[in-house]
């Protein structure tokens, strides 16, 4: 007997009995649109997690080592990092831009109101907000002028904004940070990401104006943009070995490979993404013995079906083929249901949640190959039992 034949009366099978044929497939549809769903999802945090960590291009940071801080008792020594050290940084091959964060945690006043814990940062250039993808929603970003000249000017975060401001827009507003007037020249737009997950209490100010308000320069870390066409290993390397020597240190300095962190994330969140996503995969297994479960009764049911077969010269091998094709259609068809389902859940997921939603091909071909695969598993079963009938036991029930 054809394929094309099987395939056929699978479905005037399937057409014959279409409620018991939809309960069926459910548990398949559930199963398959679950897991494309939790990978999906899976696939974009990892995705956005990436993209947060390690920003736009090749960026290396170089950070104090551990031993660093348990010598100064959990401090930065002063001029750990110095402003010879960044002339030499920017003068290796290589090295686009120099990118320097200062970091303290403080209060912000205005009038009456104050935000208590916000982390004010000083930044040396607008590329360190390009990094973390931060865009300014109104007002204006800094200008090379308020970098040369230490302007008291600020860049704030929606939060704070609502905090100190309420439902004004705070935008060319006097705050005070510590005991300095700063001018808002900026608000920036709603964080996503890391920023979002950890909370987003920030405010920007250009390197000198940090320095002094808090009378010290000291730099948390500092981020080389490297060109692509040169290596981020050696070229981070190279970056040590300068900083060791203008300290006359050895392993105090760090380099973090972002690219590198970035596969650490991608490696845990693909971890996390498999074990839940074979939790999900339980509910495939329930509807493939959903299937198996139909397909005996509908043995059972056509069983004088089966006996005229036998009697007109169907082979116990075409009784196999077709009860398997059946289970194997049933199946494929709850498979595609699913995949349409899953995807468009994922995509709902994206727009309207904060959730990001990455749909694999992959994985949803993998997921319908599955269904499948479940579907000939458990047809076996029943298609064994159909193909072992005797004709004439058959012909005798009723």
């Amino acid at each position: 007997m054809r394929v094309w034949e099987n395939i056929r009366m699978a479905l005037d099978a399937i057409l014959a009995h279409k409620m018991r044929s939809i309960l069926t497939m459910l548990g398949i549809v559930i199963g398959v649109s679950s897991v494309i769903v939790i990978v999906a999802i899976g696939q974009g945090g990892e995705a956005k997690l990436s993209e947060t960590f390690t920003g736009a291009g090749n960026t290396v940071t170089i950070t104090p080592a551990m031993k660093v801080y348990e010598k100064s008792n959990g401090e930065l020594p002063p001029d750990f990092f110095t402003e010879r050290d960044l002339q030499q940084l920017k003068w290796i091959a290589g090295v686009e831009d120099v990118i320097t964060t200062q970091m303290e945690s403080g209060d912000l006043y205005y009038r009456t109101k104050d935000f208590k814990g916000a982390m004010i940062y000083g930044i040396n250039t607008n590329a360190i907000l390009k990094a973390d993808d931060r865009k300014v929603k109104t007002g204006r970003s800094f200008e090379p002028a308020d970098y040369r000249g230490g302007n008291a000017v600020a860049l704030i975060t929606p939060s704070v904004q609502k905090k100190l401001f309420k439902n004004k827009s705070g935008i060319d507003k006097i705050i005070r940070v510590g005991n300095q007037p700063i001018q808002v020249v900026g608000i920036l737009e709603e964080a996503e990401g890391l920023f979002a997950m950890i909370g987003d209490n920030n405010i920007y100010l250009p390197d000198k104006t940090w320095t002094r308000i808090y009378g010290q320069a000291d730099i948390s870390d500092i981020k080389l943009k490297i060109d692509k066409q040169y290596s981020v290993e050696s070229v981070g390397k190279k970056a040590i070995q300068t900083l060791n020597e203008n300290h006359s240190t050895k392993g105090e300095y760090e380099v973090q490979n972002l690219e590198q962190i970035g596969k650490g994330i991608r490696n845990v969140t693909n971890i996390m993404t498999a074990v839940i996503g074979s939790i999900a995969g339980i509910s495939l297994l329930v509807g493939g013995i959903g299937v198996m479960n139909i397909m005996l009764v509908s043995v059972t049911e056509r069983t004088k079906e089966i006996g005229i077969r036998l009697s007109l010269g169907a082979t116990r091998s075409n009784i196999l083929v077709q009860f398997l094709t059946e289970s194997v259609t049933l199946s494929l068809i709850g498979g595609l249901i699913g995949l349409a389902l899953g995807s468009l859940i994922a995509w709902l997921i994206g727009i309207l949640s904060p959730l990001p939603t990455l749909v694999s091909l992959p994985v949803a071909i993998g997921a319908v190959l599955f269904s499948m695969i479940f579907g000939v598993t458990f047809g076996i079963l029943p298609a064994n039992k159909a193909s072992r009938m005797d004709p004439i036991e058959c012909l005798r029930r009723d």
